[in-house]
């Protein structure tokens, strides 16, 4: 269970790093709080019953109270983010001024994406509330509240659209926890045999249940799991198409390149260059 409010307490801002592959040990969910972060370093998927997200450097994640997720790292590096905590209570202002369907539209969507000069000025807002919080004033929260009323607007004003990908039916905690175990060993590409084991299920069942939850078989979620890896290394790093293979639990760099192109359209070193073109990784949607 995430850390609630402090007594008395109607917001609380953050400024945590955590080190590579950190990860949520089980499903959690907040009962008392919204939360508003961006992330400064580091990559992050979270997955929830209704949908899965990644988010990296620059980008802002929310999350309402009441929805169960759990978080775990997509690259081997450390994360560091500032989170904003806060009660309904503390919002109130800013939902009778716009509104509440307002304030739903922008809990509407868990991740958000910026152009560079919109993230630099994100990151700005989020440290300037961080320093507000840790002063000792009388006001402190009278201020925050217009600090972070203006956030919301910039979030609202200068995002860049991005279509979420749903789940064509809601996840079980059993096969998030199984999609997890994916994720974190994917190096490996455990079998099917061996991820319904570690869910519970026999194999026949999980699968039946797997491509029926996520809309998609075991084998085509796996891959698009190594994937996303791949283009994680291709975007960031300057391995070679062979080590890249190695890394992600690929035979080789041929079997990758063809994989990779029937999935993207690309060849892994199209997609490197298309990336170092737009500064940034252009994920395939889990499909």
């Amino acid at each position: 269970m995430p850390t609630p409010l402090p007594q008395g307490q109607q917001i609380v801002v953050t400024h945590i790093h955590f080190k590579g592959r950190y990860h949520m040990d089980s499903m959690q969910m907040a009962t008392d709080h919204y939360n508003i972060g961006i992330t400064l370093q580091g990559r992050r998927r979270t997955i929830t019953p209704t949908c899965s997200y990644s988010y990296q450097a620059g980008d802002v994640a929310l999350m309402p109270p009441f929805v169960f997720h759990r978080t775990l790292a997509e690259y081997d590096e450390p994360y560091e983010r500032i989170m904003i905590k806060f009660s309904k209570e503390f919002v109130e202002p800013f939902i009778k001024q716009m509104g509440q369907p307002v304030f739903d539209s922008l809990y509407d969507t868990f991740v958000y994406h910026f152009s560079k000069a919109s993230q630099e000025k994100l990151k700005g807002m989020f440290f300037d509330i961080l320093g507000e919080y840790e002063k000792d004033t009388t006001y402190k929260e009278f201020i925050l509240q217009g600090m972070l009323f203006r956030l919301f607007m910039t979030v609202l004003e200068e995002h860049i659209p991005v279509s979420p990908i749903v789940n064509p039916m809601p996840l079980s905690e059993q096969i998030i926890n199984a999609i997890v175990y994916m994720e974190n060993h994917y190096k490996e590409q455990p079998s099917l045999e061996e991820v319904a084991q570690y869910a519970g299920f026999s194999t026949g069942y999980f699968s039946r249940i797997f491509h029926a939850q996520l809309g998609m078989p075991f084998n085509t979620y796996m891959n698009n799991i190594q994937i996303r890896h791949v283009q994680i290394l291709l975007s960031t790093t300057d391995m070679s198409i062979m080590d890249i293979a190695h890394e992600t639990g690929y035979c080789h760099g041929e079997y990758l390149s063809a994989q990779f192109k029937k999935k993207t359209g690309m060849t892994p070193s199209q997609y490197r260059k298309h990336c170092i073109t737009k500064k940034d990784t252009v994920f395939i949607p889990d499909a």
